[in-house]
C-alpha cells in the first residue's frame, strides 16, 4: 500500500483550496496504549482492535464526505514514527498530520492552527470515540463552515461534550479554562464563544462509545461499532470488527460503556 501523504504545516499552501479539513484526533492503536480503562476485560490486544473499528468506521463516513469533492480527510496522530500502524484502517485518500502540545486543550488547538497554515478553508476535529455518527453530520458542518460569517459548529455529545468542533480560522479562547473530559466541556466552549462574539452552529447531538471502564455487566458487542458510514449499522458478514479477524471473531463480544470523553485519541 502506498504510504499516507504525511502534511508539514511549514509547508504552506500544499492544499486545494476551498477544503474543508475533516480531521479525526486519534492515537495510533498499538496494543497496551489505547483504551487501556477497557484492560480488563479486554485484553490489551483487544482493546486496541476495537480502537481500530472506531477509527475505521469514523474514517469511511469522512472520507464519503470527501468523496464529494468538499472536503478531505485528516488523521492527525500521535506518535510520531507510528504512520505505518494507519495501513489497512485508513483510506488511502487520507492525509496525517503529526499532532503537537502536552496538554489536551493545545493539542486541540494547535492541530487547528497547522491545518489552517496547510491551506484549508475551514477545519473541524473529530473525536474517534463516535463511530455512529452519519456522514451526512459532517457534511453539514462542511456545509455551515463554507460561509462567509466566522462562526464556529460544535455536534453535542451526550456526555456533555462534544463529537465535533469546527472553525473558520483558530480562536484559542475555546480550548481555555476548559474541565476537558467532563460533563461541562460543551457548556464551557459555548460560553467561550459567547464571550468573544463567535456565532455558534450545532450539529444534531450524538452519543459516544466506549472509552471508560466498563459498568458491571453492561455489554456490547464490537459489531455494533461497525457502520456503514452513513450511520447505519452493517448487516453482511464482514463488519469491520470481524473481517479482520480481531475481538468479535476471537471472542464474541467485548464488555463496553459510554464514555465522558470529550475527544477521541486519548
Amino acid at each position: 500500500m502506498k504510504p499516507f501523504r504525511v502534511l508539514d504545516s511549514n509547508v504552506p499552501g500544499c492544499i486545494a483550496r476551498g477544503l474543508c479539513a475533516l480531521a479525526v484526533m486519534t492515537k495510533a492503536p498499538q496494543a497496551g496504549r489505547v483504551k487501556t480503562r477497557l484492560v480488563p476485560p479486554l485484553t490489551p490486544e483487544e482493546a486496541a482492535e476495537l480502537n481500530k473499528c472506531f477509527l475505521r468506521d469514523t474514517a469511511a463516513a469522512i472520507s464519503n464526505v470527501a468523496g464529494a469533492g468538499i472536503a478531505c480527510g485528516i488523521a492527525v496522530y500521535t506518535p510520531v514514527g507510528a504512520e505505518s500502524a494507519y495501513i489497512d484502517i485508513l483510506p488511502t485518500d487520507f492525509s496525517l498530520l503529526a499532532q503537537r502540545g502536552d496538554k489536551f486543550g493545545d493539542r486541540l488547538y494547535l492541530a487547528l492552527e497547522d491545518l489552517f497554515k496547510c491551506g484549508f478553508e475551514s477545519v473541524c476535529l473529530i473525536d474517534s470515540d463516535s463511530p455512529t455518527v452519519p456522514a451526512k453530520n459532517f457534511e453539514q458542518a462542511a456545509e455551515l463552515l463554507s460561509a462567509s460569517e466566522d462562526r464556529v459548529v460544535l455536534g453535542p455529545s451526550d456526555d456533555g461534550g462534544y463529537y465535533l468542533i469546527g472553525m473558520k480560522k483558530p480562536h484559542r479562547p475555546l480550548f481555555e479554562q476548559i474541565d476537558w473530559s467532563t460533563e461541562h466541556v460543551l457548556n464551557q466552549t459555548i460560553q467561550r464563544a459567547t464571550e468573544i462574539g463567535l456565532e455558534i452552529k450545532l450539529l444534531p447531538p450524538w452519543r459516544q462509545r466506549a472509552c471508560e471502564k466498563p459498568r458491571p455487566k453492561q455489554r456490547i458487542n464490537i459489531h455494533d461499532c461497525s457502520t456503514d458510514g452513513h450511520g447505519k449499522h452493517r448487516s453482511g458478514p464482514e463488519p469491520a470488527a470481524s473481517a479482520r479477524g480481531d475481538s468479535r471473531t476471537r471472542r464474541g463480544e467485548a464488555r463496553s460503556t459510554w464514555s465522558t470523553c470529550a475527544s477521541g485519541g486519548r
